[in-house]
């Protein structure tokens, strides 16, 4: 049986890694197929595969209020996830990452702080490293210059924050009674109707000319269904802070794919974030 001190610790970096690649097949789509179409049908893909193992599960169907929190949870991380692919799409990707990751994770530290109280302080020690790890796991050599010299294209990276903030914040209320697929299904069921409506509102088209994006798309919908499964489990198992500060380190996973996978050099900066995330693993975990 896993120990309780470590399960919420490995489930939030599983959350991280699944949605850091999620994020990387995500701004690949986007930039193929559109922001607002490719995080539409990643979802409608999240969506039937999360109802498959909802009714295979034989899952007791959660209370009306985990319905409704979830739902409202859907809104918040489609709408993070639209911005965050919109500034993807649009070449601000090393400053769209660290910015949205640090916002998300501050919200629900606040909010932890004041429900749940101050957690251990070497816990809250690791909180300072990894919120710095994921600020510089995502940059240039010369990073800090380039957020300062971009400070026009912090708006939607900021939105983003915010909005996955409060999907943390939201969906661990909805699934406090222990409740998992079919929260996910309200969520998914969520984001795909007010996506379906805005593309109608704003007559976006829903034809794909680029099959090759449809690849990586459905990856996509698995990778950001399952992270949103861990980081559910994670906060099951834990607290709500330590669950959404390890799930936000999702920039280093895409960084160290990057790396294993496509060869790109680590700069000194994100060596720095590397080391960081480790020290904060390990001090949550003491």
């Amino acid at each position: 049986m896993m120990d309780s001190k470590l399960s919420p610790i490995i489930f939030g970096l599983l959350s991280a890694f699944t949605w850091g690649a999620g994020d990387f097949t995500g701004g690949l789509a986007a930039r193929k197929v559109g922001a607002v179409q490719a995080v539409f049908y990643a979802s409608i893909v999240g969506l039937i595969a999360v109802s498959i193992v909802a009714f295979i599960s034989n899952e007791s169907l959660p209370s009306l209020q985990s319905w409704v929190y979830a739902m409202i949870a859907g809104i918040f991380g489609m709408a993070g996830l639209t911005f965050l692919y919109f500034a993807m799409a649009n070449g601000t990707m090393s400053i769209a990452a660290p910015v949205s990751a640090v916002l998300a994770a501050t919200l629900p530290v606040l909010i932890g702080i004041i429900t749940e109280g101050l957690p251990e302080f070497l816990t809250l020690i690791g909180f300072g490293f990894a919120l710095f790890a994921m600020w510089m796991v995502s940059q240039s050599e010369n990073g800090v210059k380039d957020i300062f010299s971009h400070l026009s294209d912090l708006k939607l990276p900021l939105l983003a924050g915010i909005g996955f903030g409060l999907y943390f914040i939201v969906m661990h209320e909805a699934t406090s009674d222990g409740a998992l697929f079919w929260t996910m299904v309200a969520s998914r069921v969520t984001s795909v109707l007010f996506l379906f409506v805005y593309m109608l509102i704003k007559k976006i088209s829903f034809r794909i000319n680029d099959t090759s994006a449809l690849p990586v798309i459905g990856l996509n919908g698995i990778l950001d269904l399952t992270g949103n499964g861990f980081f559910i489990l994670a906060g099951q198992a834990g607290r709500l802070d330590v669950a959404s500060v390890l799930s936000s380190l999702y920039p280093g996973s895409t960084v160290l794919l990057a790396w294993i996978f496509l060869k790109e050099r680590l700069t000194r900066n994100q060596w720095v974030g590397v080391i960081s995330a480790l020290i904060a693993i390990i001090l949550m975990t003491i």
